[in-house]
């Protein structure tokens, strides 16, 4: 909920974005060709209705990718900008539904409500990186300031370091260039939906820069009662030496949110109460509306600070080093109703408003060099990178003690005889008068992570048709949790040497195409998240009642096979591409029937997807594809009954395609279609969600070359879907229908 002062805050914000559209000339095409091979190489400006293949990107911003795309024996997805702004998208989580093969997963303790994708059903909370450095904290992002975002799937330890098992994101910054520029958006919309963003680019010296991003956005969540978003941020930077050897950026990104988080709807039964004749707990089948929180007690703040300094100089034509040092700030507080199913209340008509607290900080300092470029041995064409990483990240978290009574509550009736802490299930009202006491708990925890890496990277010509791909990256983990005062202030700690490689073979048949055959590691070590998230690797033994031994426990290993063949076809406009793979872990970590843990579990997801991104015709655009994932928990360890179970959060088949076409120069209209079929949330295979399809659609037309119009529809056919589930107590359902025009202005 919104408070006045952040609403005058918010619009003072609003006029000042608008108030930027009265920049300088737009940027030549010319210009930005300058930079080419630069540190910052710039994608082709579009121009409206002459699309330059703006929904295909050849490479990836990395360096640590030591080929073109086409030529990358791994499966990687480039979401571009221009996808980004047809499809609507405002938050990672919008932005990412156009890649099949990804899903997110609701959560409880640590990150309920922030960003949480699972990659070919393992969990990359912890492998989300911003310009090629990892961000830990648990949040909501935007795309206000992001100029593309990155998909690597499979196993990632030689790229990103710890997690990677399915797969990261990497969000690729907008960054200054030389010209001047300007582009500014108003959007107005159903369920009082503003946003305003402007985006400016000012050179003002013959090799310096400055550019400035920044974002204004309310909205209520269509189809839900009280739930609602806010936000605003800030993102500027300045270059020097741009198309010059040497090459300096300072950059600064702020993010505040401020929303009525969302508890989704309780699971209908328990597994003690469900009917012999179900098989599948499903949510309760109420009016997609009704909201369990409370408007005087719910509230989820966060913010965000990435200061980012880049060192980049040209020793020679074909050798680079580049320094990056950054320092992170991330802050979570929140009070969250979670729609409690615990005491079997729910089948009786009754939700129990359990609130679920933290207020956590979590801070990180960085230091990357990166030495990369190309020379030859023989006969042989090399282009390499190497680097160091060094990092240091540090959590606190703490909780509020909040007076919200406990499922027996219930007991006691719905509404003032239970304090209002139980609410009816079939129509709840978010404004009743809780009084109950809120006071933070001032028993804090404490997380410590050092980090020091060293890796490498080597795609090797061995002929015209031949490549191979090599990698490697070690990294030295050390990390340090001291639980709260009131479990005695007991530290725990792990120290590991993480050794993670890739392999990958590319015969290339033509010069459009490829195909490859790779393998390759990551390592899940105990700590990983410091707190911010589900931990499969929990550092602290003795939560949950089981297990005495969990920092005695070395981390999980996964390794990823893959067979695949990409091409770039129609004179290279469109990019088609398929693969086959697994992904192993065969020492999961498990709970034995004497409730030690051990590392014998053994899990594996094999499947198949394809996509296809870039033009068909000049006129039209597509971006999707199709994947298909067998999950298996083949060894649960106690839990036998879970054997050959699915995954959760990984569904069988996913489907995303978002299509534009230009009906004439000045008129397109665009579409996304979406489906997901039926995802789990537990290793039990009890509850579920069901399987959905969406629908959404787009309509563009340029009034001249400065200024367009864009209307976006959003769950077209209005579908009642649920996006996350939980293992247990509630699932999260999707927004309902929603329409916005968008105004955007250049000059």
């Amino acid at each position: 909920m919104t408070s006045r002062h952040e609403d005058s805050k918010l619009g003072k914000l609003g006029t000042t974005l608008v108030g930027m559209l009265a920049a300088g000339p737009a940027l030549a095409q010319s210009t930005a060709d300058k930079l080419a091979g630069s540190e910052y190489p710039l994608a082709p400006i579009e121009v409206k209705g002459q699309h330059q293949d703006g929904f295909k990107t050849d490479h990836a911003s990395s360096v640590k990718f030591t080929a073109p795309l086409v030529d990358t024996p791994k499966s990687v997805t480039v979401i571009p900008q221009a996808l980004i702004q047809s499809s609507g998208a405002a938050t990672l989580t919008e932005a990412l539904r156009t890649v099949p093969g990804i899903t997110f997963g609701a959560g409880e303790g640590g990150n309920p409500l922030g960003d949480r994708p699972f990659i070919r059903g393992y969990d990359a909370q912890g492998s989300t990186f911003v310009d090629g450095l990892r961000d830990i904290g648990a949040t909501t992002r935007e795309v206000f300031n992001l100029d593309r975002i990155e998909v690597v799937k499979g196993s990632d330890g030689a790229y990103g370091g710890r997690g990677g098992a399915g797969g990261s994101i990497n969000l690729v910054s907008k960054a200054p260039h030389p010209g001047t520029s300007a582009e500014g958006s108003a959007g107005l919309g159903t369920g009082r939906y503003r946003r305003f963003t402007a985006d400016g680019n000012w050179q003002f010296a013959d090799h310096a820069a400055f550019r400035l991003n920044l974002m204004s956005h309310n909205n209520d969540v269509a189809g839900r009662d009280a739930v609602n978003n806010s936000r605003w941020g800030v993102a500027p930077s300045v270059s020097f030496g741009l198309g010059t050897p040497t090459r300096v950026t300072a950059s600064y990104y702020h993010l505040k949110t401020n929303d009525l988080p969302d508890g989704g709807i309780p699971y209908f039964y328990t597994a003690g109460n469900k009917p012999s004749n179900v098989d599948t707990i499903y949510p309760a089948p109420v009016d997609r509306h009704n909201f369990y929180g409370l408007l005087d007690r719910d509230f989820r703040k966060t913010s965000s600070d990435i200061s980012t300094l880049r060192v980049e100089h040209d020793i020679t034509g074909d050798l680079t080093l580049r320094n990056t040092t950054r320092y992170t700030k991330s802050s979570q507080d929140y009070i969250w109703t979670q729609p409690d199913d615990s005491q079997g209340n729910v089948v009786n008509g009754k939700v129990w408003r359990r609130a679920n607290t933290r207020a956590s900080d979590i801070w990180s300092i960085a230091n990357q060099t990166e030495l990369f470029g190309e020379f030859k041995t023989g006969p042989l064409k090399h282009s390499f990178t190497t680097g160091i990483e060094l990092s240091n990240e540090h959590g606190e978290r703490d909780t509020y003690n909040v007076a919200a009574g406990n499922g027996a509550s219930c007991k006691l009736g719905i509404g003032a005889a239970s304090g209002y802490n139980c609410t009816s299930l079939w129509s709840p009202n978010p404004n009743d008068p809780w009084a109950g006491s809120v006071s933070r708990a001032n028993n804090l925890s404490y997380a410590r992570t050092t980090t020091k890496s060293i890796y490498g990277f080597d795609t090797i010509e061995l002929t015209k048709r031949w490549q191979t791909n090599v990698g490697v990256r070690v990294d030295d983990y050390s990390t340090r949790f001291t639980d709260t005062r009131a479990n005695g202030s007991k530290p725990y700690s792990r120290d590991d040497t993480l050794v993670n490689w890739q392999l990958g073979l590319v015969f290339k048949p033509a010069e459009n195409g490829s195909v490859y055959a790779s393998y390759a590691t990551s390592s899940t070590p105990a700590g990983m998240l410091l707190g911010e998230g589900s931990e499969t690797q929990s550092l602290t033994p003795g939560r949950g009642g089981v297990g005495t031994n969990a920092d005695q426990l070395a981390p999980e290993k996964n390794k990823t096979y893959e067979l695949g063949t990409k091409w770039n076809v129609l004179a290279n406009r469109l990019s088609l591409t398929g693969a086959i793979f697994r992904i192993e872990t065969t020492n999961a970590r498990v709970t034995l029937p004497n409730n030690q843990y051990a590392m014998v579990g053994d899990k594996r997801v094999d499947g198949f997807e394809f996509g296809l991104s870039g033009q068909i015709t000049n006129a039209w655009q597509v971006f999707g594809g199709y994947t298909y994932m067998k999950s298996e928990l083949r060894d649960n360890g106690k839990n036998t009954a879970d054997n050959g179970h699915l995954f959760p959060n990984t569904p069988k088949n996913s489907i995303s395609l978002w299509s534009n076409y230009d009906v004439t120069p000045q008129f397109t209209v665009g579409g996304g279609a979406f489906y997901m079929s039926q995802v789990y949330g537990d290793t039990a295979n009890l509850r579920a969600v069901p399987s959905y399809w969406r629908f959404d659609a787009m309509a563009l037309y340029r009034i001249n070359k400065k200024l367009d119009v864009q209307l976006n529809v959003q769950n077209l056919f209005n579908r009642t879907y649920f996006d996350q589930a939980y293992p247990a107590h509630y699932a999260s359902i999707a927004p309902g229908r929603s329409a916005f025009a968008t105004l955007t202005a250049r000059y």
